[in-house]
């Protein structure tokens, strides 16, 4: 998750602050988003084995376009005479970039890694549901098969108890991070 997330950052803040990025990535990243992400799932598993490289490389797949369009939503939605003003005073564009793009952006990425932690549950079940024998998602199916409504509501409630986990940690992030607000 955070491999395709924090690539998803990159990206969406060099699509943000770069005219040149935005006209070569911000393409890319439209065609890879509609991708149904289980759907490559197949395709990992014969690139990277039916091994957890496969639920990791779906996984950072799944994360990146949700987190590049956060991140340069975020990016694009700061106020540019803040930027104007900060250049005018002689600020070095990293620190435009750390002092008022990011925070300015940073409600945004908090979105996008909640909508991405989301997607990530999701596509770890499915990935569990297709090419593992153990796991969550192989219990879930496993239940389900065998009409086990026992274990299959267990299953589902773990992955409830782990959504609301990460919702959690995202949440007092989004505390500390925006204070300011």
């Amino acid at each position: 998750w955070v491999i395709g997330a924090a690539a998803g950052v990159a990206v969406g803040f060099a699509i943000g602050l770069s005219s040149l990025a935005r006209s070569t990535a911000l393409p890319l990243v439209s065609a890879l988003f509609p991708i149904p992400k289980i759907a490559m799932l197949p395709l990992f598993i014969i690139w990277f084995g039916i091994g957890e490289a496969s639920k990791y490389a779906t996984i950072a797949f799944g994360v990146f376009s949700p987190m590049a369009i956060a991140a340069f939503g975020g990016v694009d939605a700061v106020d540019r005479t803040l930027i104007r003003m900060a250049q005018s005073f002689g600020l070095p564009p990293r620190d435009i970039v750390r002092k008022i793009v990011l925070p300015g952006a940073m409600p945004a990425l908090l979105s996008g890694a909640r909508i991405s932690a989301s997607i990530g549950i999701i596509l770890l079940t499915a990935a569990e549901m297709i090419g593992a024998q153990h796991g969550v998602g192989a219990l879930v199916l496993a239940a389900g098969n065998l009409m086990q409504t026992d274990k299959l509501v267990a299953g589902v409630l773990i992955l409830s108890a782990l959504g609301l986990t990460v919702a959690q940690i995202i949440a007092i992030a989004e505390r500390r991070l925006l204070k300011w607000r």
